[in-house]
């Protein structure tokens, strides 16, 4: 007997062995069930995930010899026929080689007769976009107004090419792309009743390559099969896919992570010896960090991930900020892959962008990797091999003599006088804001508790309070601690102050402008208006301008 791929072996056959479409098939099923059927389906989704598949299903439904049903018997006649392809009352198009009006207008003039056997005539039309767009017009009237006798399913991978007249005329589902987990999921029962020896990981790395798409996945597993000679494990698909693998993206994220550059680079450099992709690799590595800046968020693992415990462990040693930086660095990196001198070359150099970020080198990250801190990064002067390969033999540098380090700024304690010591001070940028705005409510030690008005909310945010508080720590010392909150002030800020002598001096001269003789006579002898918001104060006092503007850090 001729093998039959999986790909059309498990092609679904009834509304239930459809796979996550659940908001499709319910719909259908009870719109079959109450007898509401539509004239014209339209069914919206990438390659793969069940567009044709569901239009066969919906037609044995309505043609069924049982009558119209939501489990149609697959043993009459009219099943079995749609089911081989053969059913002439199912007429399939495929639009991307029928594009020309003469060719639909001949498909309609087919729509006027009755059924030959069946209770409906169906057209099912694949990849309708392609139509052109007097082909479109020409079946405008039919679509909106078809004889009792006839539904229309239509198919396509890009709706937003559909005109919105034909959209209007069609009830439309749009199938989504399967996720991994459910994908490999579907393989696992694929494989157990065909009884195929396989390992799960591998069905992961599958279904990931199929991007949503369950034809694919099925025409992947057809191709690991023979490549396996009739078992699936997960080296010889990784192999085939040429998929980096986790036993590799793994410890090169965690090398970095700990600013291990060296152990970085090697295993940088074994995922070049095997000759996989570093498109695939940094798309892995983005991938991981995704996952470890869900967890930072308080994000659950998806059940079963036996990677879990080291997304943790990962999302422990790394701060979010550095997680978000790496996962940027992953994306530019990708970009700039065809810019690189070779792509292991871009691997290389996006890997010591995040060892920079890191801190590799630094005294901390030897501390984290077990290392001397005394022990020095070598220079990117030279290739990345070169930087592998020096000799820890190499012979001493002697030390430099040490740089006298400048006295540090004398510790001073505040003297409680808020609009003093901003005034003083002159703090600028997003301190300078907060600090105008802002009133000071409490002081205990150095613990500084300001309030700021409704109108100032903007100044509360975490990025101010911490420009602010490395500007008190400069001046008062370690120890120090700010507190923001919003709520009622008494209109002392010097950001307050400062807009009250600003009004005031500018109803004093609006008032002196329009009491003025010469001005007075302009407006009473000759018509003359004073535009009101031409007037400014004469001279406006040193650092007196009013705050509105949100600076600069």
């Amino acid at each position: 007997m001729t093998y039959q791929v999986l790909a059309r072996k498990w092609r679904p056959k009834a509304f239930d062995q459809l796979v996550g479409q659940p908001h499709v098939v319910t719909a259908l099923v009870n719109a079959l069930d109450t007898g509401r059927l539509h004239h014209a389906y339209l069914f919206t989704g990438t390659r793969g995930v069940g567009k044709t598949t569901l239009a066969r299903i919906l037609a044995k439904s309505i043609n069924c010899e049982t009558g119209i049903t939501s489990r149609p018997c697959g043993k009459c006649r009219a099943c079995t026929e749609i089911d081989a392809g053969r059913f002439v009352d199912l007429l399939e198009v495929d639009a991307a080689t029928n594009t020309k009006v003469d060719e639909m207008r001949e498909l309609l003039d087919t729509a006027q007769y009755m059924p030959v056997s069946g209770r409906f005539k169906v057209y099912i039309i694949d990849e309708v976009h392609m139509l052109s767009r007097h082909a479109f017009n020409s079946m405008l009237k039919t679509l909106e107004e078809p004889p009792e006798h006839v539904k229309f399913i239509l198919a396509t991978t890009d709706p937003q090419r559909l005109p919105v007249t034909v959209l209007s005329r069609c009830l439309q589902f749009n199938l989504k792309s399967l996720s991994p987990p459910a994908l490999a999921g579907h393989l696992k029962h694929v494989l157990e009743a065909e009884a195929i020896p396989f390992e799960e990981p591998a069905l992961a790395m599958l279904a990931k390559a199929a991007a949503g798409s369950v034809r694919d996945s099925l025409s992947l597993t057809d191709q690991s099969i023979a490549y396996g000679s009739g078992r699936i494990t997960a080296p010889q698909v990784a192999e085939m896919l040429g998929a980096v693998g986790a036993d590799l993206v793994w410890p090169l994220l965690e090398r970095v992570a700990a600013g291990d550059g060296p152990g970085a680079l090697e295993a940088s450099e074994r995922i070049a010896e095997r000759g996989l992709s570093c498109d695939q690799a940094l798309q892995d590595m983005g991938s991981i960090l995704h996952r470890v800046a869900v967890a930072q968020m308080g994000g659950a693992p998806e059940a079963g991930d036996p990677e879990a415990p080291r997304v943790r462990a990962l999302a422990e040693a790394l701060d979010a900020g550095r997680v978000q930086v790496f996962y940027q660095i992953a994306l530019l990196g990708r970009r700039d892959l065809p810019l690189a001198p070779d792509e292991f070359a871009g691997l290389d150099m996006a890997v010591m962008r995040m060892l920079s970020f890191a801190g590799a080198g630094t005294a901390a990250a030897a501390h984290v990797a077990g290392e001397p801190t005394a022990a020095a990064r070598p220079s990117g002067g030279g290739a990345a091999a070169t930087v592998r390969s020096v000799s820890s033999a190499a012979p001493p540098v002697p030390a430099a003599a040490p740089v006298p380090v400048p006295d540090a700024p004398a510790v001073r304690a505040f003297e409680g006088d808020w609009p003093a010591f901003v005034e003083v001070e002159a703090l600028t940028g997003m301190a300078g804001l907060l600090a105008r705005h802002a009133e000071l409510a409490s002081h205990d030690g150095n613990h500084f508790q300001l309030v700021l008005p409704e109108a100032s909310r903007m100044y509360a945010e975490r990025l101010y309070q911490d420009k602010l508080k490395a500007e008190l720590l400069a001046r008062f010392g370690p120890g120090v601690r700010v507190s923001v909150r919003v709520g009622e002030t008494s209109g002392a800020s010097v950001a307050a102050v400062r807009n009250s002598d600003a009004q005031r001096r500018l109803e004093s001269a609006t008032q002196s402008i329009e009491t003025d003789p010469f001005v007075r006579e302009l407006v009473d002898g000759m018509g003359a208006q004073v535009v009101s918001s031409s007037i400014k104060p004469a001279t406006e006092p040193q650092g007196e301008a009013t705050d509105t503007g949100r600076g600069k850090p």
